[in-house]
């Protein structure tokens, strides 16, 4: 496959033989979060038509991107960040983007999208501590039950007393 050609629809092309824009080579990296860059080499890219409207335009360009990155298979990756992702996302994970017309502008939203969903993976939630009920909450609870049982009470007629 040389420098111009066409990449036809549905071909997973690993971006090394792709013209990425100016000032982008095979070097740069896709920076996840602190600590954690994917070297665009890892990632394997695939093009096809995009759906919806724009006409002829969207019919004959392959203006819809979809990036994969195999987790599994990753060598920057350490393990530890390997087994969280794995068991987060699977072996593997694929991000679609087909929002814009431009190829170019579809790439750049896939690696956002796809930075993200990796960066989500890896945030570690922080575990609830279970605590007390406060005085004023205990107070605000039984004073909304006793209304409540007076309202009802005032909705009963004189048969329902007997």
């Amino acid at each position: 496959m040389g420098c111009h050609d066409p990449v036809p629809p549905g071909c997973a092309v690993p971006l090394a033989m792709l013209a990425v824009g100016p000032g982008v080579t095979d070097d740069d990296a896709l920076v996840v979060g602190p600590g954690l860059v994917i070297p665009h080499r890892e990632l394997t890219w695939r093009f096809s038509t995009a759906g919806g409207p724009g006409g002829q335009h969207v019919n004959t360009s392959n203006t819809r991107a979809e990036v994969r990155f195999d987790i599994a298979a990753s060598p920057s990756l350490s393990p530890a960040v390997r087994d969280r992702l794995v068991a987060h996302l699977g072996e593997s994970v694929a991000v679609a983007a087909g929002d814009r017309r431009s190829q170019m502008q579809n790439r750049e939203l896939a690696l956002e999208r796809l930075a993200g969903r990796l960066a989500s993976a890896l945030r570690v939630a922080t575990p609830r501590r279970a605590t007390r009920p406060t005085l004023g909450s205990k107070r605000r609870r039984l004073d909304t039950k006793r209304r409540q049982g007076e309202r009802k009470r005032g909705r009963r007629t004189r048969t329902d007393e007997d």
